[in-house]
């Protein structure tokens, strides 16, 4: 018998509402050997549109980048490779959403105007070298406090 999962009751509609369009996920990420911190990178997936940070092809998005995230598929641990912020994250820690997502505010625009997405920020992973990407690494907004 399989087991339940924290997100097997939501529907696809209100699972894809959840995103709230930062494009966070879509950027390449290290872990810190030492520390186990994950490190986001302004490099993002080749699918990535930085104009509406949203995905080019996203019903095909598996087929075309074999390491995409499937948030669905996800372990317990693998979630925390998720920004903090993300409200696939803050449901399964059973933490509320944040003011400036689209679900509390009404207003789709309304991460971007935060200041959270990565609209008009980042890089496609064509433009950066492999081995240049530890360079591309970003402070997280909430360490900056």
């Amino acid at each position: 018998m399989e087991q339940t999962r924290w997100h097997d009751h939501i529907n696809t509609q209100d699972w894809e509402a959840l995103c709230d369009g930062c494009g966070l996920c879509c950027m390449h990420k290290f872990e810190d050997e030492d520390t186990g911190e994950i490190l986001l990178t302004n490099v993002a997936c080749k699918l990535f549109d930085d104009s509406t940070c949203r995905c080019k092809q996203y019903s095909e998005r598996f087929a075309q980048v074999p390491d995409c995230m499937d948030i669905r598929k996800m372990s317990d641990a693998e979630m925390l490779w998720l920004p903090d912020t993300c409200a696939y994250r803050l449901t399964f820690e059973g933490k509320p959403l944040p003011f400036w997502h689209p679900l509390q505010s009404g207003n789709e625009m309304s991460v971007h105007d935060a200041g959270i997405s990565m609209l008009n920020i980042c890089f496609s992973e064509d433009e950066v070298p492999e081995d240049e990407r530890m360079q591309h690494i970003i402070l997280d907004e909430q360490e900056e406090d």
